[in-house]
């Protein structure tokens, strides 16, 4: 009967083969689908690989939309008073005791 480490030892050979066999038909894979492509003239567009009009969205080109300006700090600095942190000059503002009605717009 086989201890627990020899059990081990074999499993990982195993691994270690199985892992050197799959890169070997890997290759082998990779250099029959190359010998197709140029055997029939294949392009990136013929297999899906490259973006054309019909398949993907385009973006807008414009700029992404900003907040609008709620809160106004004595010095000038804005805040929509939207998503993540506070601005330093808010946080620093509220922890002096004012409210944050004070700064708005």
């Amino acid at each position: 009967m086989a201890t627990y480490l020899e059990l081990r030892a074999r499993g990982e050979k195993l691994l270690q083969e199985a892992e050197e066999l799959r890169v070997k038909e890997l290759n082998d894979v990779i250099e029959d689908i190359k010998e197709k492509i140029k055997a029939y003239g294949l392009t990136g567009q013929d297999l899906g690989l490259t973006s054309g009009a019909t398949t993907r969205r385009k973006r807008s080109g414009g700029p992404a939309a900003k907040g609008v300006v709620k809160y106004r700090s004595p010095t000038g600095e804005t805040w929509s008073g939207g998503r993540g942190r506070k601005p330093r000059w808010v946080t620093e503002a509220l922890a002096a005791g004012k409210k944050l009605e004070q700064f708005a717009v």
